[in-house]
């Protein structure tokens, strides 16, 4: 007898996008904390705590899914767009346990936990890039699959140094990151190629537009953590809040959206863009003002996400089958 379907069978894999901006949050105000004091640090806490909480939910409810529903799995990594999200999985792992070692500093269990989570991010950007000889040898990669969510499973791995280096584990840390480094140029130009050739890709993915500010944003972090100069810095930081003014034009077509999954690919790059400004601000300066702006933004967005995800679940509206996505040719 075949089990009834729940809204289980459509907890996509981009629901960790919520683990990710919500540790991101909370690291951005542990940033925060040699400027704002001791509140900033509470909120932080409150922040990471939220985030593992939520981690652990959907970590259960992906085993429960992955039991019952393994077609809704399968079709997960077949699809064009979504195979991309199979990645925030490890990354928000990643991204808590940088939260624990920010706050508890290192641990012997933190760096098992961070080679598991390294490796199996690394091994899905493998996969992914595997997908990729496949889709060559029949006819060449599609456009439809051509999105900023690809950064999730290609770039992502720049993110390992953020806890690898504080855990003694800089030499792979740094062969890892340039994993990341080397796909970062390819695919943001393989995007624009995109645009200019297709236009932009579906309506309800706008809100994606955003992951382009994180892959600046995050190299300029962990190039801190492997002691790079400050000119480099600030250029990735320019680089970062270029990026963030230009997808901020798409802001009220983004807004006018019906409420989705894809909203929370605003929250990760708006907490990595603050969380380096505030890094490199000194007391003083208008960076100082800057960065609060942009933490305060960011926390607004994330508090306006979580009050939509959960109408959403409220009205059933966010677990249920996905529109069928199409392309928007360039006019």
């Amino acid at each position: 007898m075949q089990p009834s379907v729940t809204p289980l069978k459509f907890l996509l894999p981009g629901w960790y996008s919520l683990v990710m901006g919500l540790a991101g949050l909370s690291l951005a105000w542990l940033r925060s904390v040699p400027l704002l004091g001791q509140p900033a640090h509470a909120v932080a806490l409150l922040a990471g705590g939220l985030a593992a909480l939520v981690f652990a939910v959907l970590a259960v409810a992906t085993v429960l899914r992955g039991w019952r529903y393994p077609e809704a799995w399968a079709e997960d990594r077949r699809h064009p767009v979504r195979h991309a999200f199979v990645a925030a999985l490890p990354i928000a792992f990643m991204l808590l346990l940088t939260v624990a070692v920010s706050v508890a500093g290192p641990r012997p269990l933190f760096v098992a936990l961070w080679w598991a989570a390294s490796l199996v991010q690394l091994f899905v950007t493998g996969w992914v890039l595997a997908r990729w000889w496949r889709s060559a040898a029949q006819g060449g990669l599609q456009w439809a699959g051509v999105t900023p969510a690809l950064f999730i499973p290609m770039v992502g791995n720049v993110l390992v140094p953020l806890a690898g280096v504080p855990l003694g584990q800089g030499d792979w840390a740094a062969a890892q990151f340039g994993v990341g480094l080397l796909f970062w140029p390819l695919l943001m130009a393989l995007i624009l190629v995109r645009i200019a050739s297709q236009g932009l890709w579906a309506e309800r993915l706008l809100p994606t537009a955003f992951i382009v500010i994180a892959p600046p944003a995050v190299v300029g972090l962990a190039a801190l953590q492997f002691g790079a100069p400050a000119l480099l810095v600030w250029m990735l930081w320019g680089m970062a809040m270029f990026s963030f003014l230009w997808v901020a034009t798409l802001a009220r077509r983004i807004a006018a959206l019906p409420f989705g999954l894809a909203h929370w690919a605003l929250s990760f790059p708006l907490t990595a863009l603050a969380a380096l400004t505030l890094r490199l601000a000194t007391p003083g300066t208008p960076l100082v003002v800057l960065g609060a702006a942009l933490l305060a933004l960011a926390t607004l967005v994330i508090l306006a996400l979580l009050l939509a995800t959960a109408r959403g679940l409220r009205d059933g509206s966010l677990l249920a089958p996905e529109p069928v996505a199409t392309l928007q040719p360039a006019t």
